[in-house]
């Protein structure tokens, strides 16, 4: 037998999908990166969501009525964009949903840290001009939509999205009704809850007091490592 061969033959107990950060901390990581992301495009690009389309469909309403502050075409820009990234995500799942779960991840969110990527190298060049409010709002709003298929195919236990809590929160105090708050998945919903404030309270201070560059790059750096370190076990 060919030692060297034999020396490099992993042992039958050997998990090529196991190896990295498990996905449930991953989906933690990313819903703070959405909070980031919600309180650049909301305080920062016009009164608009790029990760929470539910509140997106809200201003949407606002908008039209002539509420002040708020913009048709912005709100438009971030919900087609997502649905396009939501398109993109799609095709990649179909394309590696019989692979590698670990890569399927991986690919998905490095396409997102570039992305995002782009969106503070853009805010870098460009500070305060508003000119670049709608190449943020489509970069991001298609980031997060082609994320959103992602983890919605991957079915990770209480992570159907990483950029909406209502159904989280819903859970969490319906299920106290039944006696079902303990255990992993209850653990779970607090998490989100508290990783999503987590990540609109960074964004925000940030945004504030520094302007979209740094929130934008340090999500996508988030981002970054993450598609570097993801498994494919949950």
């Amino acid at each position: 037998m060919d030692q060297n061969t034999d020396q490099n033959t992993p042992p039958p107990s050997y998990d090529r999908e196991a190896r990295g950060v498990r996905l449930v901390v991953v989906l933690l990581g990313l819903t703070v990166v959405s909070g980031l992301i919600d309180a650049v495009s909301y305080l920062g690009l016009g009164h608009v969501f790029t990760a929470n389309m539910t509140g997106n469909v809200v201003v949407l309403g606002f908008a039209a009525a002539g509420a002040p502050g708020f913009s048709v075409s912005h709100t438009l820009t971030s919900l087609g964009a997502f649905l396009v990234g939501a398109v993109a995500g799609g095709r990649i799942a179909v394309r590696m949903d019989t692979g590698s779960r670990r890569t399927w991840a991986r690919v998905s969110l490095g396409a997102e840290a570039l992305l995002v990527g782009v969106a503070a190298v853009i805010a870098f060049a460009a500070p305060g001009d508003s000119g670049i409010t709608y190449p943020l709002i489509a970069l991001t709003a298609f980031a997060m939509g082609l994320r959103n298929a992602t983890v919605r195919k991957l079915k990770v236990s209480n992570f159907s999205t990483t950029t909406v809590l209502t159904m989280t929160m819903t859970g969490l105090v319906a299920d106290s009704v039944s006696g079902a708050t303990s255990g992993p998945g209850a653990l779970r919903r607090v998490l989100a809850v508290v990783a999503m404030v987590t990540g609109a309270f960074l964004g925000a201070w940030l945004t504030l007091h520094h302007g979209l560059r740094y929130p934008l790059l340090i999500a996508a750096l988030a981002a970054g490592l993450f598609a570097a370190t993801a498994s494919g076990r949950e």
